[in-house]
């Protein structure tokens, strides 16, 4: 959820400038100042197709057995350059969501799980460079994706057992969209114990499908 080179989870190139706003404009986006924002295009009981303009992030990529795993390491990694781990030595305020590139494998498998941190707008333009060659700047493309939310904790059950129930909904609708990889994006601090939003999303190929699944289908 996500660069060309590393997280493509966005593959539909529109134009538009980047969307790092308000998080007041998001009802779940409470815990930072800025967040990426989206112009939400149709919406049915399931999902959302969203809209995202082209962004920068700074991102890691962490090889693991599990999420679990991967995620506080490459946490930690990211934290430390928005802490002033980078050439200017700044400080550098958090942004939501964060976005994990969700590799395709089985589970016995390890595989390269990508984090990336939005970068807030004063850094969007010219973002101070990594000082650690493990830690990179890249941007994601203009794009649209299907997005459904769930709460609780992000965990390798969770995103695959929310991640097979969007593709089974958007399967069912004829929807067309990239099945690998997927993204798992989260808006909470690893502290916060409850209320969590967190959210899966699959870039949408051709035109988005916004249909609710048939009383047979659901039956």
């Amino acid at each position: 959820m996500i660069f060309v080179s590393g997280l493509v989870c966005f593959l539909l190139v529109l134009t538009a400038e980047a969307r790092v706003g308000n998080s007041s404009e998001l009802s779940f986006c409470t815990e930072t100042p800025e967040c990426l924002l989206f112009d939400l295009i149709c919406k049915t009981k399931d999902y959302e197709v969203r809209h995202y303009d082209s962004v920068k992030w700074v991102s890691t990529n962490e090889k693991s057995f599990f999420l679990e795993m991967a995620l506080p390491v490459a946490f930690n990694r990211l934290f430390k350059y928005i802490s002033g781990e980078n050439q200017m030595g700044k400080k550098i305020q958090m942004t939501s969501p964060v976005v994990v590139k969700i590799p395709n494998k089985r589970f016995w498998q390890m595989g390269i799980y990508t984090m990336s941190f939005l970068l807030p707008s004063e850094h969007q333009e010219n973002p101070p460079k990594p000082t650690n060659s493990d830690v990179y700047i890249a941007d994601t493309p203009d794009m649209k994706v299907y997005a459904s939310s769930y709460g609780g904790w992000m965990t390798t059950f969770s995103d695959s057992s929310n991640a097979n129930d969007l593709s089974k909904t958007l399967d069912s609708v004829k929807a067309k969209y990239k099945k690998e990889p997927h993204c798992a994006v989260g808006y909470n601090s690893p502290m916060r114990m409850f209320n969590r939003h967190n959210e899966v999303w699959f870039a949408v190929e051709d035109e988005p499908v916004c249909e609710e699944k048939s009383s047979e289908e659901t039956d």
